[in-house]
């Protein structure tokens, strides 16, 4: 998918974390978390996967992280890609079938 603008998704509430993805010439990723020590490396194995399901290869991804669960983190981050790439609600591959 092709970032062609910037979106948002999810809240800096505890227990969600909030995805911003803006256009960029090369892909990079950054992570806030209020439990980057426990779990930081799998809030970037997720992010990352996530990135590569959808086949985003540039952007600028940052992450900030209020204790999410892995769901909900992969959940944001797909959610503000296609936000961020205008796909309409019948090209959203729900169910899983992103792969």
């Amino acid at each position: 998918m092709q970032i062609s603008k910037t979106a948002l998704a999810g809240t800096l509430e505890s227990s969600d974390c909030q995805v911003t993805v803006e256009p960029a010439e090369t892909l990079s990723v950054s992570v806030e978390s209020s439990v980057l020590n426990q779990y930081g490396d799998q809030i970037w194995e997720s992010v990352e996967e996530v990135l590569g399901d959808l086949g985003v290869t540039s952007g600028a991804v940052k992450v900030v992280d209020k204790g999410a669960l892995d769901c909900t983190v992969r959940a944001r981050v797909s959610c503000a890609v296609f936000r961020a790439s205008d796909a309409s609600m019948e090209n959203i591959p729900w169910g899983g079938a992103v792969r």
